[in-house]
């Protein structure tokens, strides 16, 4: 936070139940200190529990499950992974309030969701009317063509989990 992030997504899955709520307490409760977003991955009870900003839902996700989340978090971002074009357009039919488009560069942090789509899914994707955050190999350097692209934001996983300074590169990133 105190290198510029405002939006925060929690996304430890393999964590057992009690020690994963408590951990996320304590993220949600520093990213309310410093102004920003804070939405859970993949558990819209819990997320509803903490008083979470959101739940981030895996790709794939149901209909129903998006109407859950809804209706758990009624004032909730409610967010979907996506790895193509037909999956935003899905996520938007069935009513999520953003997407994640990824891998939009190729990925250490993720090998296994395919080949990089590149600048010009995001530009197919945007065109569907749901908010498109890029993730995916993003650096400060690709940032930019994503903007361009239409992206209206962008997730950063390995960049910053990286870097012994994570500011620098939020900064950057933030400049963009």
């Amino acid at each position: 936070m105190a290198g510029g992030a405002r939006w925060v997504w929690f996304r430890e899955r393999d964590m057992v139940p009690e020690p994963r709520a408590i951990l996320a307490r304590a993220v949600l409760e520093r990213v309310r200190a410093g102004g920003g977003t804070f939405t859970l991955g993949g558990d819209a009870t819990l997320a509803a529990r903490l008083g979470a900003d959101g739940v981030h839902l895996p790709g794939g996700t149901t209909p129903d499950t998006i109407l859950e989340a809804r209706r758990l978090l009624p004032q909730g971002h409610i967010g979907v992974s996506a790895h193509s074009v037909a999956e935003v357009a899905a996520a938007a039919g069935h009513g999520a309030d953003y997407v994640t488009l990824s891998p939009i560069f190729a990925t250490a942090s993720k090998p296994g969701y395919g080949p990089a789509l590149g600048p010009a899914a995001l530009t197919a994707a945007c065109v569907l009317g749901l908010p498109v955050l890029a993730l995916g190999g993003i650096t400060p350097e690709r940032a930019r063509p994503c903007r361009e692209a239409g992206a209206a934001g962008i997730a950063v996983m390995g960049d910053l989990m990286r870097s012994p300074d994570p500011a620098p590169t939020l900064q950057a990133l933030r400049s963009v």
